[in-house]
């Protein structure tokens, strides 16, 4: 069991674990992103939240408040822009369907580190369906450039030796089948 390969990656993605599933890394005048040797570079969609303090509350995750972020679409520019010592919220074009018996983990790309940009996601559990909503932190004195629709992060699928007991789906997730931004909640 362990971490898997591109073999099994690419045959999971053609069943549907991930869509759009891109079958090679592509990378030519882009960030990239697609099938890579043990894992799978996923790619940023066009919308951005962006954190701001114009009509801010308080950063509450037990009652989180829009009026803390700005939508941003980058359809058009093609990137966002992330204020200096600031975070964003953005979702991954592709929506993953995580088998019972695997954990995904998800690290951010070098090239967006080796600029003082950090991508954190937690792990996908078992079971876990939907879109990925990834928090990115600009930690320079500068704004930053994000690229839509580019690579972002990697994912690395590691089987588990049996399958768990309770799935994320079994516990009913609260953030289980998103599509778009999902903000921060919790269950009631």
């Amino acid at each position: 069991m362990g971490l898997k390969s591109d073999k099994w990656i690419r045959e999971m993605g053609q069943k549907g674990m991930i869509e759009p599933f891109c079958e090679k890394q592509i990378g030519k005048n882009v960030v990239s992103y697609g099938l890579s040797s043990y894992g799978y570079d996923i790619r940023v969609g066009n919308e951005f939240m962006i954190f701001t303090n114009i009509g801010a509350t308080l950063v509450d995750p037990k009652s989180f408040d829009e009026k803390n972020v700005i939508e941003v679409d980058a359809a058009e520019s093609g990137y966002c822009l992330v204020p200096p010592n600031s975070f964003a919220l953005a979702r991954t074009m592709e929506y993953f369907r995580i088998p019972r018996n695997v954990l995904a983990i998800c690290l951010g790309k070098s090239t967006y580190a080796r600029c003082g940009i950090i991508v954190n996601v937690t792990p996908f559990e078992p079971e876990f369906e939907g879109h990925i909503t990834i928090e990115i932190s600009n930690t320079t004195p500068l704004p930053a450039k994000i690229y839509a629709n580019e690579g972002i992060a990697q994912v690395l699928f590691l089987e588990g030796d049996e399958a768990c007991e309770v799935s994320y789906k079994d516990k009913k997730g609260k953030y289980q089948g998103q599509r778009g931004i999902t903000l921060p909640k919790v269950l009631k």
